[in-house]
């Protein structure tokens, strides 16, 4: 999706903040939507869906973790939460909440307006002009171009986008045991430190949807200093 065509909410309560993201935004040619706490982002949504939400963590009211954790038992819409907490356990409480990505503050506006594109491109699907991105493993297929999970009753296995990319990397490379930096690498375009353990709550969050629609398929093993192993055979399907 360009960022023309897309639609952003940002949700920060402090006002100088919330109008320096939004001005670069609609500077980059996005639609811009702001609200300052819970109750002026649930009247926006009431007639708009966003295609991605920046969500302060530390908000008036509702929090953003609280806020968070609604909006991903509603849909699966791209979420980026901004944070002033450096420590780790803040990083992975949000993930865990369902965000999609995470930044901390203070961040420059390159950093801010890379992981946007990012997690837009991550979550919008591409035109799928080939049926050779179609996978079947266990009891599932994968669809790369439609971005869609499907279990062995054909029904779609909901995902976040940064649960999807995690699994889309692990189907493409079967069977090879995987360092954490690797896999965030290939499914979040961005490097990171050996200490980032954010990739362990993706992990955690799908084994428990795959175990969920596949009870007892057990198809990502931790490998101990080495990282992950997707275990399951993997056919291409034409």
């Amino acid at each position: 999706m360009t960022s023309n065509a897309a639609n952003l909410l940002i949700v920060e309560d402090d006002p100088e903040i919330r109008q320096l993201i939004s001005d670069l935004m609609r500077q980059e040619g996005f639609v811009v939507e702001a609200a300052a706490d819970a109750p002026a982002m649930d009247a926006i949504l009431a007639r708009m869906r966003p295609d991605l939400v920046i969500l302060d963590l530390m908000l008036p009211g509702e929090d953003g973790l609280s806020i968070c954790r609604r909006l991903r038992a509603q849909d699966t819409l791209p979420i980026l939460m901004l944070t002033a907490k450096s420590a780790e356990i803040d990083r992975v409480v949000g993930l865990e909440m369902g965000a999609d990505d995470y930044l901390v503050k203070p961040f420059g506006p390159r950093e801010l307006l890379a992981r946007v594109r990012a997690a837009l491109r991550r979550s919008h699907m591409p035109p799928a002009k080939q049926r050779d991105r179609r996978f079947a493993f266990g009891n599932f297929v994968i669809d790369l171009d439609a971005r869609q999970l499907l279990d062995e009753r054909m029904a779609t296995v909901k995902l976040t986008s940064g649960e999807f990319d995690i699994l889309a990397c692990l189907v493409q490379r079967p069977r090879r045991v995987l360092t954490r930096d690797q896999i965030l690498d290939s499914a979040r375009g961005r490097a990171t430190d050996p200490f980032d353990r954010t990739i362990d709550t993706l992990i955690s969050r799908l084994r428990r949807k795959l175990e969920a629609a596949s009870p007892g398929s057990n198809l990502i093993a931790t490998v101990r200093n080495g990282g992950y192993l997707f275990t399951a055979h993997v056919r291409l399907l034409t």
